[in-house]
């Protein structure tokens, strides 16, 4: 009876090992929302939360956000959202404006377990970067500068953020400059590129680069197969079309 035991406890214990191998597959998209503002000029939240519904991912990284500024006549503008949407949503202010704050957000189906912002450089106006964790994986979202000198300095203070998770790391944002530009080249000696960058981003009516970008990070033994890559044929609701991928993430 106790060999017996012994027996189911190991096979149990094998099953519960190999659950935690399994495959994680996941929906991202990466959308700068321009604070809601359209290229009709129309300032439109349930246009953007309809957008991001329609898509069904399972987190997304948002730029170009107010919250509480006289511009946007003091609404929280990753509230709305979060609200709109029936996410978990988390802001990250970049900059004092207008009496409240200008910067990014995240929003997700699943609580983070824990999250952090990180000053990233940014001389025409500071930028920054939310890593979150979760249960499967760790999400950092951002909004880089227009200068390439910051933005080299910023793949620096990328790796240092997510050194040392042992999770799967995905990386997604408006990173200002194009797939063979440096900053990008230097990016992808520690990441992969997940969407297509050859479908362009902006400007959402009429593209002609990619700027936004999904990456995985693929410095701590993990690999990401590619399942469906799509740029969104949104060419109203914001500035950027929004960036979408459904990855399997997979213990190399």
């Amino acid at each position: 009876m106790k060999k017996q035991l012994l027996v189911y406890a190991f096979a149990l214990c094998c099953g519960l090992c190999s659950c935690g191998q399994n495959p994680t597959n996941l929906r991202i998209m990466s959308y700068n929302v321009h604070n809601c503002i359209g290229l009709d000029n129309v300032r439109d939240y349930n246009r953007i939360a309809n957008v991001i519904k329609q898509a069904t991912p399972d987190i997304v990284a948002l730029q170009e956000l107010d919250s509480v500024t006289q511009r946007n006549d003091g609404v929280y503008a990753l509230k709305e959202l979060e609200t709109l949407t029936g996410m978990h949503g988390l802001f990250a202010s970049a900059i004092p404006f207008q009496g409240g704050s200008y910067g990014i957000g995240l929003l997700s189906k699943e609580q983070p377990l824990s999250y952090k912002k990180i000053p990233m450089p940014g001389r025409e106006e500071q930028r920054t970067m939310i890593v979150a964790e979760f249960k499967d994986y760790v999400f950092c979202a951002t909004h880089q500068s227009l200068t390439p000198e910051d933005q080299l300095t910023a793949v620096q203070d990328i790796l240092k953020a997510v050194e040392g998770y042992h999770k799967p790391v995905l990386l997604a944002g408006d990173m200002n400059s194009r797939p063979t530009e440096k900053p990008q080249m230097e990016l992808k000696r520690h990441f992969t590129a997940l969407n297509d960058t050859t479908a362009y981003t902006f400007p959402a009516d009429r593209p002609d680069c990619c700027i936004d970008y999904i990456y995985g990070y693929t410095a701590n033994g993990y690999e990401f197969k590619v399942l469906q890559q799509s740029v969104l044929p949104e060419t109203v609701a914001s500035d950027h079309r929004p960036v979408q991928v459904d990855v399997q993430v997979l213990k190399k």
